[in-house]
């Protein structure tokens, strides 16, 4: 109750997932000490009522808004990860190899055929990549209608997937709840909302990582990764009402002793093609987040002290002429912001470095070509940290994202009280 006799209105909580790929692993880390043990020192399973997520986050936050009600959950999702394999994710075979330098330098593109549409999934553009493996986990592991039911039940507010629109570049997030309704949205025109009825369609193209994984298409446009222009979806969360956001990103924030050791590395490192494609890769996914943060907690402090100096009709006097310009209000939004506290390209190169031998060609292919990804680079694999669908790094991911959120813990179970 409030001091005015009213009933005060529950705080409605988002969670916000990042992109990444294979880094992934460690988000499911985080995922499964929230919805494990977060969930037992609360006494009751961790809920949010707005879920957010770009690229591999996108497929996150579908298993996470059809499950987040079963205290299992978040384990199974572990296990997902350590069941993944390099050669059963991107099974390459010898006529891959000669096929692969062919599509990079462009032949044969115009009379590749864009993948059939099946039962379960829409038209796809090709890629480099053979991504069914990737397609059969999101269309079997991810418990589709129950999404559905939780948005018609009450149990979740809504679902938002980031996704990029290739021939405009335009972000475009899909929006579903359960009356399918749009809330208003900002006036960036290179950023819309459309209201959609999510599906196994949304969460690949939402991961579709260019050139690589397929686009999707999605009534007439094709779409591919999230995470090009909104690789860490807070805006969205924002706009769907929330008033505290947790935020799970996927970058490992350098210290300064990290630059100086990242500027002594070889020269040499410099002309290898995978290095450079990661780095470029690190630059794509890069987006705003932390800006974002830094700009969400300047509002908050903004409007509490306004509130200690005016009281709390200050906020009411200031959001009238916004109302009248924007059709939105300005209100306090805590966040809690999560991030690995080591380097996930530096854990991909040392675990490639303590593989077994393989067996058969397939799997000795897909190993090399994994090798080759990391070629030229010491102590760092940026552009395998993204691919690198393996047991080893799972893991290491998944133990350091439970580590993390357990440094945190006192924190998240104030947060989600």
């Amino acid at each position: 109750m409030g001091n005015d006799g009213s009933v005060e209105r529950r705080p409605r909580i988002a969670l916000v997932l990042s992109g990444g790929g294979a880094r992934g692993a460690y988000e499911a880390g985080v995922l499964s000490y929230l919805v494990g043990d977060v969930s037992r020192r609360l006494s009751r399973p961790v809920h949010f009522d707005i879920i957010t997520g770009s690229s591999v986050g996108g497929v996150h936050a579908c298993y996470m808004a059809a499950t987040q009600q079963d205290p299992g959950s978040g384990e199974a999702l572990a296990e997902i990860w350590r069941s993944l394999s390099f050669e059963a994710v991107f099974p390459i075979g010898a006529a891959d190899l000669v096929r692969l330098p062919w599509r990079l330098l462009g032949f044969g593109g115009a009379a590749m055929p864009p993948v059939a549409a099946s039962e379960e999934l829409p038209q796809r553009l090709p890629a480099l990549l053979d991504t069914r493996g990737l397609e059969s986990l999101v269309l079997g592991r991810v418990p589709w209608p129950a999404i559905r039911r939780n948005l018609d039940e009450g149990q979740l507010d809504a679902l938002a997937l980031t996704t990029t629109e290739v021939t405009t570049g335009r972000s475009v997030v899909f929006v579903d709840n359960a009356n399918q309704s749009l809330p208003q949205w900002a006036r960036d025109p290179f950023i819309i909302g459309r209201s959609a009825r999510i599906g196994p369609a949304h969460a690949l193209a939402s991961a579709a990582i260019p050139l690589l994984f397929p686009p999707v298409r999605i009534g007439q446009s094709y779409y591919c990764d999230g995470g090009l222009r909104l690789n860490t979806p807070l805006a969205p969360a924002l706009r769907l009402g929330a008033d505290r956001v947790l935020i799970i990103g996927l970058r490992h924030r350098s210290t300064a002793e990290d630059e100086a050791r990242a500027a002594r590395r070889p020269e040499a490192n410099y002309m290898s093609l995978t290095y450079l494609a990661g780095k470029a890769l690190d630059a794509l996914l890069l987006d705003r987040v932390e800006t974002d943060v830094d700009r969400l907690r300047l509002f908050n402090a903004i409007l509490e002290s306004g509130i200690q100096a005016y009281g709390p009709e200050f906020i009411d006097r200031i959001n009238e002429p916004i109302l009248a310009l924007r059709n939105t209000s300005y209100r306090v939004v805590r966040d809690l912001y999560l991030t690995p506290s080591e380097d996930l390209s530096a854990i991909a190169a040392s675990c490639l470095l303590h593989q077994p031998r393989s067996g058969g060609i397939q799997s000795w292919l897909s190993r090399n070509i994994a090798r080759y990804v990391a070629r030229g680079a010491v102590g760092e694999a940026d552009l395998l940290s993204y691919l690198f669908f393996d047991r080893c790094y799972a893991d290491h991911l998944i133990a350091l994202g439970r580590h993390d959120a357990e440094q945190a813990s006192d924190e998240l179970a104030a947060f989600l009280s």
